[in-house]
């Protein structure tokens, strides 16, 4: 039988759609508890690839004969090998193009809305890694925010909406992936803005984000609003699109907050944090529609595969915003964190134009689940 190959963007629609997929990982089992592909109706086997050197003759009664079955490694040629000889044994079997190092590469565009001037809002979802930048769209202009490393989906995008990048924003100086930003910017043209809170060590010159700037995109009335919320990074910014989108870098989540552990500063910044959180979020309206930086679980997007939801809605719902006691959100944002990304400083580094990194190990520093959050 012939071996399929199966696209990111194939498994990407089957995560956004609910649909059913048995995957065989076939990674180290630590690799596979720290990071796999999730997906709501997915079911998962874990045999590390040594293991099946001699064959899969052992593994099979463990395989479904009804379910798609998917074998996933880490850059495809283990994943291969294994789904040839699975083949072999009668089962219809696919394996995973460029495998999880192209899923932490993937990007969906998803939109999000449209503004009231006649633009539009488009959100695009890093499915592997939790990530999520946005391009907003007005008369032939687009401003993108927190873009990753992978520019060209961006470039290519506008390009196709006939539309010219002029300004690109970072919310922060992120330390859990490389910004594509200032790329962005070198190639296109654009005005690069960033909190000079969090670019006192950067290397480059960037046009300085500052609350109550407004920024126009296009001749129409669609402004960005910089609403200075620190607590993530000391600069840690938001902005309100079109008086309807908030977006709130990775200050909050919908399902979760932002952590402020990533410069070495948690306690220093757990007052800014919670004021930004308690204070700032509460003066603004409840029907605003949050679009974070991040999500934290798969149980964040909705239908479309989109990340949003109403401020009002997170006011009661987040656990992060419901907490009255100032101590036990001390404790929540600075005791029992989730691992801290890796490659954290390096990354940091990288943002800070200090470094240089070759896209090998630009890889290799981003591998790894999304952990900017705390719940």
């Amino acid at each position: 039988m012939t071996v399929k190959v199966m696209q990111t963007k194939e498994v990407t629609k089957k995560v956004f759609n609910k649909e059913e997929l048995f995957i065989l990982d076939v990674r180290n089992e630590s690799d596979f508890k720290d990071w796999k592909i999730e997906g709501e109706n997915f079911d998962y086997l874990n045999i590390p690839y040594f293991e099946l050197l001699d064959g899969v003759e052992e593994i099979l009664e463990k395989l479904p004969a009804t379910k798609e079955i998917l074998v996933v490694c880490a850059k495809e040629g283990s994943s291969v090998m294994v789904a040839e000889m699975l083949s072999e044994q009668g089962l219809t079997v696919s394996y995973l193009q460029g495998g999880m190092k192209a899923w932490s590469e993937h990007l969906e565009p998803v939109k999000i809305g449209n503004l009231t001037e006649g633009g539009e809002l488009h959100q695009f979802v890093r499915i592997g890694k939790g990530c999520l930048s946005y391009m907003v769209i007005s008369n032939g202009e687009a401003a993108i925010i927190d873009a990753t490393r992978m520019t060209d989906i961006f470039l290519d995008f506008a390009n196709e909406m006939g539309v010219k990048i002029t300004h690109v924003f970072d919310t922060h100086l992120h330390a859990d992936h490389i910004s594509g930003g200032r790329v962005i910017a070198e190639k296109t043209g654009a005005t690069y803005w960033l909190p000079p809170k969090d670019a006192t060590e950067v290397t480059f010159e960037y046009n300085a984000l500052e609350g109550g700037e407004v920024v126009t995109i296009g001749k129409t009335e669609i402004d960005i609003h910089a609403l200075y919320s620190p607590g993530h990074t000391i600069g840690s910014t938001s902005f309100v699109v079109d008086g309807k989108f908030l977006l709130s870098g990775d200050i909050l989540f919908i399902d979760s907050i932002g952590r402020p552990d990533l410069a070495g500063m948690a306690e220093d910044w757990v007052a800014d944090l919670r004021e930004s959180l308690y204070s700032r979020y509460r003066e603004l309206s409840e029907e605003l529609i949050v679009l974070p930086a991040h999500f934290m679980i798969i149980d964040e997007l909705n239908e479309d595969g989109s990340v949003s939801e109403r401020l009002g809605t997170l006011f009661e719902k987040n656990h992060g915003l419901n907490i009255e006691d100032e101590n036990e959100f001390r404790r929540l944002v600075t005791e029992n964190l989730p691992p801290q990304p890796n490659a954290y400083q390096e990354i940091r580094e990288t943002n800070m134009g200090k470094i240089s990194p070759d896209l090998d190990k630009q890889r290799e520093m981003e591998i790894g689940p999304n952990r900017c959050a705390v719940r």
